[in-house]
């Protein structure tokens, strides 16, 4: 059977490119949200011919009513699971209540190790020797809930953010794809902190 998504997304949307390209993904994005209306994610939907939104933080009292309006349009769209690609605001409780484990997003670095917007900076500082890419269920705290999948990267002595982003992204535009085709299928369960993935 399977449910349509919401892809939402800040910026370029490299990741949502990847899902975009997907076959089997493509038809289930049923509209790509973002907070910024000159994201580039936008124009990638519109080329694809995927119905898009922009909700403005701006225009809203706070993080409430923004992730109502967010909650509000994902399901005017049809969709019944939201997949964050990029996505830079932190969703309220009840949003996340709203579609109960069907939020997904992607980490650059193997969780619980740097969660935040600075995950690749803190792997460099930190002089750890493997980072990576984690997929995970949304809860109400941030880059916190229970994890789908994990790809190691390793870390190379001269790397720069750059560098080590590039290479992190390229784990990443592999396994978004796979989780979002199970997660749109039906086949991931979350029980506790376990995720069973069938």
């Amino acid at each position: 059977m399977g449910i349509d998504i919401a892809v939402l997304a800040s910026g370029s949307g490299s990741n949502l490119q990847a899902l975009i390209e997907s076959p089997d993904i493509r038809p289930r994005i049923a509209c790509v949200l973002s907070d910024n209306p000159r994201a580039h994610a936008l124009r990638r939907a519109e080329i694809a011919g995927i119905a898009t939104e922009v909700v403005r933080w701006a225009d809203h009292s706070g993080r409430d009513e923004f992730s109502n309006v967010v909650g509000d349009a994902v399901e005017g769209h049809g969709a019944k699971g939201v997949v964050l690609a990029g996505f830079m605001r932190v969703l309220s409780k009840g949003f996340i209540d709203r579609f109960p484990s069907r939020v997904l997003n992607i980490h650059p670095s193997l969780l619980p190790a740097f969660p935040g917007p600075h995950a690749i900076n803190q792997a460099l500082e930190h002089g750890v020797t493997v980072t990576g890419v984690t997929v995970h269920v949304v809860d109400e705290q941030v880059d916190h809930g229970p994890i789908v999948a994990q790809r190691q990267v390793l870390v190379e002595p001269d790397d720069t953010v750059e560098s080590l982003h590039a290479r992190i992204q390229m784990e990443e535009h592999a396994l978004y794809p796979a989780v979002v085709l199970a997660f749109v299928n039906g086949e991931i369960a979350v029980e506790g902190r376990k995720v069973v993935w069938e």
